[in-house]
């Protein structure tokens, strides 16, 4: 069996879940593909003593930095530890991360790897609040502040937290096959496995939720209706306001349009009818209310790049098929 060696990078203020996330996955690939070989991992940190994590957790690392064997693998976690990194480490990151097969950031590792110049010419993301101080501080870097990962060569970058998740399995599909990373999303109770470019919010949490309680309904209603006519003037009506008022409103207190807002919705209502039942095609564009399948595909196409049935072929799970499309 092929060895991918995986080294983890430790210190202080280190987001506990960019570890233990990927950590799992790779490990559990590793039993799942008949020995724990598959991934050796180890963990070092500047002077190979325990770090603490930011939610005050400990953690005690395999090695030092300096006597770490050169990995397939370098993982670079996040965490508030990365706006006051220490600068030996990004020497180190600098010096060696150059030699690992495979560069991966989760979160705000990132801005780790950007402080060492590693991702100068290359596409990258990290968590949505640090996207901006990515792309203002490091302008070599071509950030993409949409996906929940992106990779560009032998760099992979992935969004906040639980989204490194999703980026180790990409990479154990790639390296041990659907059916290995499949077995592993299912023990750890994830999706196998969201699209990189799928974006970093949902609906609910890419618009801020409005103060007065007849919108705040509104956004509810909206996500438990993709179905119905969401014009600005039905939902200017249902609000009990006129369709300027509303548009002007709704974008006031939630910070999106009523359309973006709307399309969001549909979106994700038919990506979770494809990823999660056997229903049609045509009557899951009916059921998110796009009307025909031909309108979903350009939906799609324009936001994920990819039609409904590649979709489906590449990320449905094995489910019961007794859901309804219009059940919630």
């Amino acid at each position: 069996m092929t060895k991918r060696p995986v080294l983890v990078v430790l210190f202080d203020d280190v987001q506990s879940l960019d570890v233990t996330g990927p950590v799992e996955v790779f490990a559990g690939a590793g039993r799942a593909a008949g020995g724990d070989a598959a991934y050796p991992i180890r963990t070092a940190s500047l002077d190979g003593g325990p770090v603490r994590t930011q939610s005050g957790l400990r953690m005690l690392p395999d090695t030092t930095l300096a006597e770490a064997d050169r990995p397939h693998t370098l993982l670079v976690p996040g965490g508030e530890g990365t706006r006051h990194a220490d600068p030996r480490l990004i020497d180190w990151l600098r010096e060696n991360a150059p030699h690992a097969e495979r560069l991966v950031s989760v979160c705000t590792g990132a801005l780790l790897l950007a402080e060492a110049g590693l991702l100068d010419g290359h596409r990258a993301t990290t968590h949505w609040v640090a996207c901006d101080h990515l792309a203002r501080c490091y302008p070599e870097v071509e950030v993409e502040a949409e996906p929940i990962f992106v990779r560009d060569g032998r760099i992979s970058t992935s969004a906040g937290v639980t989204a490194g998740i999703d980026l180790a399995l990409a990479l154990v599909e790639e390296d041990l096959g659907r059916d290995t990373a499949l077995t592993v999303a299912r023990h750890l109770v994830v999706f196998l496995r969201r699209p990189g470019n799928q974006a970093q919010f949902s609906a609910q949490l890419a618009a801020q939720t409005a103060r007065r309680a007849p919108l705040r309904d509104l956004q509810q209603w909206i996500t438990e209706h993709p179905e119905e006519d969401l014009s600005v003037e039905a939902l200017a009506a249902r609000a009990r306001l006129s369709p300027r008022h509303f548009a002007r409103a709704f974008q006031s207190e939630t910070g999106t349009t009523p359309g973006r807002y709307v399309d969001r919705v549909r979106l994700e209502h038919a990506r979770r009818l494809l990823e999660e039942t056997a229903v049609g095609v045509q009557e899951v564009a009916r059921a998110a209310g796009y009307g025909t399948p031909e309108a979903m595909r350009r939906a799609f196409v324009k936001a994920l790049d990819t039609a409904p049935a590649e979709y489906r072929r590449r990320f449905h799970a094995p489910v019961s098929t007794t859901h309804r499309p219009g059940s919630h």
